[in-house]
């Protein structure tokens, strides 16, 4: 859409910053803009207030890297989850999609993404030294490899495993009842559930790898 056809220069802005979310084109931003502007000044002011807050406010677990409002999580500090197994993922999505099951009742790991030289992102740049911790000091029984169906995925989870084959851990990972590719948070609960429930031995699918 060309700006010239914005008869408003705050308009114009609105629609060119909501156009920068992802997922979220021009028209769809234009039809966001003007639906606030049909809205009460309390509720859009919340709505401001609440993303401002979100920014500024929100933490990382400092023990898994979920998102908290504190800085240990809620799912960290509960004494009633399975403190030896610990649940490695790409991202907090991953963590909300498989806390739908209600399967789980172990810990999580969040990476903050998957090895992807060509994207650049390197292993420094994830979660991973604090993993490798968790596993030293805990007395972790466990790893489950909760990693997307894809080669960065799997790459990943090989250079975990790598890292961490001396330690007195069983590896397993999730059930391929999964499409290769599929990303965890756009699984239906019962399919995730179930590959959840009949993770595998990770062994079985080692493979050599490029890293």
């Amino acid at each position: 859409m060309n700006f010239l056809e914005i008869p408003s220069k705050l308009l114009q802005k609105t629609v060119s910053d909501l156009s920068r979310l992802p997922g979220i084109g021009q028209r769809t931003a234009l039809r966001l803009a003007l639906y606030l502007l049909r809205q009460d000044v309390a509720f859009v002011r919340s709505l401001s207030q609440s993303i401002l807050e979100l920014r500024e406010n929100i933490k990382y677990c400092k023990i898994c890297h979920n998102i908290s409002d504190d800085e240990i999580c809620s799912i960290c500090s509960n004494p009633s989850r399975q403190q030896q197994i610990i649940c490695v993922v790409q991202d907090v999505r991953d963590v909300m999609a498989i806390e739908r099951t209600q399967e789980f009742r172990g810990l999580y790991h969040v990476l903050g993404g998957v090895i992807s030289p060509m994207d650049g992102i390197t292993p420094e740049m994830l979660h991973l030294s604090s993993l490798f911790e968790r596993v030293k000091e805990a007395k972790v029984e466990e790893i489950i490899l909760a990693l997307p169906a894809t080669i960065e995925g799997d790459n990943t989870a090989f250079y975990i495993y790598q890292q961490l084959q001396n330690a007195s851990v069983k590896f397993s990972t999730i059930s391929r009842g999964i499409s290769v590719g599929d990303e965890l948070d756009y699984i239906d609960e019962l399919t995730l559930g179930q590959s959840i429930r009949q993770r595998i031995p990770y062994h079985v699918q080692q493979k050599t790898s490029s890293l």
